[in-house]
Parts: structure tokens; sequence; C-alpha cells
């Protein structure tokens, strides 16, 4: 893999790092609750539930990321590509269910959109 697709592989797996954090360990943090549009804190506590276990989704894509750029070779760069594969996914399906998400939904699924084009073409 290219090292701009790998530039890209990092940044994807870097904010789904960030992701992570605040959904499982920050989400009860108003400016956090409230960036994923929960309005109060008892909305916030019936949600973290949900929102823990989604952030450890966050946590394997960005270790599958990264973790198969450490790796390398061709098997490695394939578990990243996977990986911002299922990211831009995820990013399609929130756009998709809601079309105000569309800044968030870009945020997510455009650096790993970007790493798996350029791998493809460079």
């Amino acid at each position: 893999m290219n090292t701009i697709a790998q530039i890209f592989v990092v940044l994807a797996g870097v904010f789904h790092l960030g992701v992570f954090a605040m959904e499982s360990l920050l989400f009860l943090k108003p400016s956090t609750y409230k960036r994923f549009g929960v309005p109060n804190e008892a909305e916030a506590m019936i949600a973290k539930p949900w929102a823990y276990n989604q952030g450890f989704y966050n946590l394997f894509l960005a270790l599958g990321a990264l973790g198969g750029l450490v790796a390398g070779g061709d098997k490695g760069h394939a578990i990243s590509l996977f990986a911002c594969a299922c990211m831009a996914g995820a990013g399609i399906v929130l756009v998709a269910s809601n079309r105000r998400m569309v800044q968030a939904a870009a945020m997510q699924a455009g650096p790993p959109i970007l790493a798996i084009v350029l791998a493809a073409v460079l």
C-alpha cells in the first residue's frame, strides 16, 4: 500500500480512537453527549450502555486499521483496508439513516474511503 493511502488509514484510525473515547469513556460529559444529539443527562444515562458498546465497535475498527499497518505486508494491508471499508459503510449508513448527520458521516467515512481509493489507484 502506498504512503498516501497509509496516511488516510492512520487518519481514519485516529478518528475512530477519538470516537471510542467520547462514546465509551467521556459520554456522560454534557459537551460529549450533546455532540451526539442527546439533550440532557437523564437521556444520556439511558443512552450510555448503547454509547459504551458502540464506542468499542469504533475501537476495534481503529485497531484493525492501525494494526494492519503495523503488521505490514499484503495481509496486514488487507486487514487495514477491510477495517476502512467497514468504517466507510458505517458512515454511509449514518447519513442514510439521518440526513442531518452528513457532516459526521463525512468525517467518519471520508478518510477511509480515500484510503481505499488511493490504495487501489496509486
